[in-house]
């Protein structure tokens, strides 16, 4: 890219922050992770305003609850989230001014809950037992009692119909320009609606389009083909059976949310893949190092879905994989278990390869007769 088109400037200046969401770039995979004769595109959602794929979902709830008149102003909002939603439901608050709560299980990481109260939200964290559909229980409990709007993330058209409208036609438009089509979409699910209005919206417009959906190989709530048990409103009345924990943050909460469901029974997807224990963390760090993409454990799937397919799909297959979020939304998870903000001994030596302003390890504890560790700069 010359320095010319660098310099061209985003476009005029936008009226507030819920304009810069959508239009995410797709970035092309280098040879050191794509298979030869392959082209993967990341679809990268990290560059929507709060870094995610969710942004899309909170902008298009709120607006349609706006525009039907769900919504009044002033009223609280309040949605149950593992994270990403609830940021997302946070910022669009803060921008038109509602008063915002969000629940959340306290499985997920902590720097989700320190974004959204910085955004000016309520976080009710609910007990790891009651995994997802505990959270959402407690969203729906408060909104019945204090008269609050519910977004109804997993249950809302409205968040299916945004990707169908948005995320799908930018996949085929970005193509477009350089005379290419997707020969496959791998996306995995979370309340499902990047996988029903993006794909729905590939097959009527770019039919030999293959759509993949993955999901944890220890929550394998798709394939085992067994319903969510729904209260009238479809929310879920109780845990999926099928459902094991995982590490995927985002991903397959315990229960098929009526938007997946609703994909499902269209029959969008052509495959589906599992995702095993481990890999996911792996392929994340591995597009850190190898491609300078700093996506979250989702992402890392995404792209381990795509590259399984690739590996098996004819030469000169193009394949488009979501990243749905940041890696610095992993920060206090295992994503980040081997990175130590100390230096190493590597670059303790580097340090040491110039004689100015070397800041040596800190010194060792030393056990004192009294029972007491005494350090360098005094008693510990």
């Amino acid at each position: 890219m010359s320095i010319e088109t660098r310099g061209r400037g985003y476009g005029p200046p936008v009226d507030n922050i819920t304009h810069t969401i959508g239009n995410t770039p797709l970035v092309k995979i280098s040879d050191r992770l794509a298979p030869a004769g392959r082209t993967i595109y990341a679809k990268c959602e990290f560059f929507n305003p709060l870094s995610s794929v969710k942004d899309r979902l909170a902008l298009a709830i709120i607006e349609n609850a706006e525009k039907n008149g769900t919504l009044k102003p002033g009223q609280t909002v309040i949605e149950a989230t593992s994270g990403n939603t609830g940021v997302a439901v946070a910022m669009i608050c803060a921008q038109r001014g509602y008063p915002c709560v969000i629940t959340m299980a306290e499985t997920f990481s902590v720097e989700r809950r320190t974004i959204m109260r910085q955004l000016g939200a309520k976080v009710i964290i609910t007990p790891k037992e009651g995994k997802g559909t505990g959270m959402v229980e407690k969203a729906k409990e408060l909104a019945d009692k204090h008269g609050w709007f519910l977004c109804h993330q997993f249950e809302s058209d409205a968040n299916w119909k945004f990707h169908y409208e948005t995320t799908g036609p930018e996949i085929l438009n970005d193509l477009e320009k350089i005379h290419q089509s997707p020969d496959y979409f791998v996306t995995g699910w979370g309340s499902g609606g990047t996988f029903t209005g993006a794909a729905k919206y590939l097959k009527e417009n770019s039919p030999h389009t293959k759509i993949v959906l993955a999901e944890p190989e220890t929550a394998n709530l798709v394939r085992s083909g067994m319903k969510t048990v729904r209260h009238e409103d479809g929310t879920p009345m109780i845990s999926h059976p099928a459902f094991r924990g995982h590490p995927i943050q985002g991903w397959a909460p315990d229960f098929i949310p009526l938007v997946l469901e609703k994909g499902l029974d269209m029959n969008l997807h052509d495959t589906l893949i599992d995702i095993p224990s481990g890999v996911a963390t792996k392929m994340s760090q591995a597009l850190a190092k190898n491609e300078g993409i700093f996506t979250g454990v989702s992402g890392g799937a995404s792209m381990w879905a795509a590259v399984q397919i690739a590996k098996k799909a004819p030469e000169g297959s193009v394949i488009v994989t979501m990243l749905p979020d940041t890696a610095e939304r992993y920060l206090s998870t295992p994503l980040f278990s081997k990175i130590n903000s100390d230096m190493n001994e590597d670059e303790y030596e580097i340090a040491r390869s110039t004689p100015s302003w070397i800041l040596d390890p800190p010194a060792p504890a030393v056990e004192h007769k009294s029972g007491f560790s005494l350090l360098c700069c005094g008693r510990k």
